[in-house]
């Protein structure tokens, strides 16, 4: 101290009491005001797994934190080898070494990276990319997904399901035994997509040895006549309380799509899905000016930008965004914030062919955005839940999740890997002659 001299002691004095009043600071500083530490992206990789059935993808996102990781959907059922090449090679390498808090910054980086962009493989990589950033930021807020996104809005989240049956009678039963468990909505098929389950008839590019073994045959004007038939049935066997949807899934001719759901109107329809194709916009125009019947539309979207036109012209009143699809959280977060302003509800696409976290994703926005219509319900068998925890739940018609952080799911990667996934994929319908019906 005396060789420090006065200056030197006045020094050292003043450096101690700076660190005796940091550490007054620091003490005295809430937990909530602290700052967190920046967290890395170590790893971005794939988790392959078909314990339904469907090709589901999991991106799995490490970071520098130990133990801190964040899961996102990226299921693209139909080309999920190409879209596990997105992620493990692309996206990993794009990735690691950014902060994980920056998630629009990465989404927007992510998204031009490619410099053509809008595809399906791309955008279900990003998809799930985005949806583990915010599984890991709910982790680190200490908060449920939904808390970030706003907070709730609603309890828990009313859903449809799915009733069918060959026959009009088949599908009322089918109906009311829906109605037995508690759901007020209920999407009304009958054989399947285009009725293509109920018919017997043997097409002709069948008998010429036409297209392969395993395609569908649909007869439209048989699935135009039967579908009004099959409002009237359901509505008189279960009643007017009931909500009833349907799915054309773009499989007839836009006009006779148009014709078809006039034809529905006094059955007073929830919805009726998917008239016509993505090729097709403009007729949602003229579908407009005809019926009243409300739309949905929107799952074979890939762009975000496809719905600006139609939402402002309020060409249809319901989103039907495939999030695991469109880019994630991120972007379906901003459409929905767009149709509030055109009072155009969101719809979430949920199959059989989205993950438990893609599942748990669409539940959290919907417990936290207004503007919420209707969500499909889920359904998931033994063998998912022993890869799967933390799932969302249905009771009464109402979708629930965890109230853990973040997406609230967790997925076991030995279970994963009893169930691997196929390269098999069948759409295929067509007509009499063979010509292919879309989608």
């Amino acid at each position: 101290m005396k060789m420090l001299g006065l200056g030197g002691s006045a020094g050292l004095l003043g450096l101690l009491g700076a660190s005796n009043a940091q550490a007054r600071e620091q003490k005295e500083t809430p937990a909530y005001a602290k700052a967190m530490k920046p967290v890395k992206i170590t790893s971005v990789r794939a988790i392959a797994t078909a314990p339904q059935g469907s090709n589901l993808i999991v991106v799995k996102v490490e970071t520098s934190e130990p133990g801190l990781y964040g899961l996102g959907c990226a299921t693209f059922t139909q080309r999920a080898a190409t879209v596990i090449v997105a992620i493990n090679t692309y996206l990993n390498e794009f990735c690691v070494g950014k902060d994980v808090d920056n998630i629009e910054d990465m989404w927007q980086a992510a998204y031009v990276s490619s410099y053509w962009r809008n595809g399906p493989v791309l955008n279900n990589a990003l998809s799930g990319l985005d949806q583990a950033l915010w599984d890991i930021k709910g982790k680190r807020a200490g908060m449920p997904l939904y808390q970030l996104l706003g907070g709730k809005v609603r309890f828990a989240i009313p859903c449809y399901t799915h009733a069918n049956g060959n026959t009009p009678e088949a599908t009322v039963e089918s109906v009311k035994s829906i109605m037995e468990r508690g759901f007020k909505y209920i999407r009304i098929q009958q054989g399947g997509y285009g009725a293509v389950g109920s018919t017997a008839q043997k097409p002709d590019f069948k008998a010429a040895g036409f297209g392969g073994e395993t395609d569908n045959y649909m007869n439209e004007r048989t699935y135009l006549k039967s579908i009004p038939k099959l409002f009237e049935t359901v509505r008189k066997g279960c009643g007017d309380e009931i909500e009833l949807l349907h799915d054309i899934h773009e499989r007839v001719q836009p006009m006779d799509a148009i014709n078809m759901i006039k034809k529905l109107e006094e059955y007073r329809p929830f919805f009726i899905e998917d008239p016509f194709s993505p090729e097709n916009m403009k007729w949602f125009k003229q579908l407009r000016t005809s019926t009243s019947v409300p739309i949905a539309m929107g799952e074979l979207f890939n762009n975000i930008n496809e719905f600006v036109e139609p939402m402002v012209n309020q060409w249809f009143d319901y989103i039907r965004i495939h999030v695991s699809q469109i880019g994630g959280i991120t972007p379906a977060m901003k459409v929905a914030r767009l149709g509030e302003w055109f009072n155009i509800k969101t719809a979430w696409h949920g199959p059989g062919d989205v993950s438990p976290v893609g599942h748990s994703a669409h539940a959290h926005i919907d417990l936290a955005v207004w503007n919420f219509g209707i969500q499909e319900a889920v359904s998931f068998n033994e063998k998912t839940l022993s890869v799967f925890s933390g799932c969302p739940t249905m009771k009464d018609g109402y979708m629930s999740v965890n109230e853990v952080p973040g997406i609230g799911v967790d997925i076991n990667e030995k279970e994963a890997a009893k169930y691997p996934i196929t390269t098999k994929s069948n759409w295929q319908v067509r007509k009499f002659d063979g010509t292919i019906i879309r989608p």
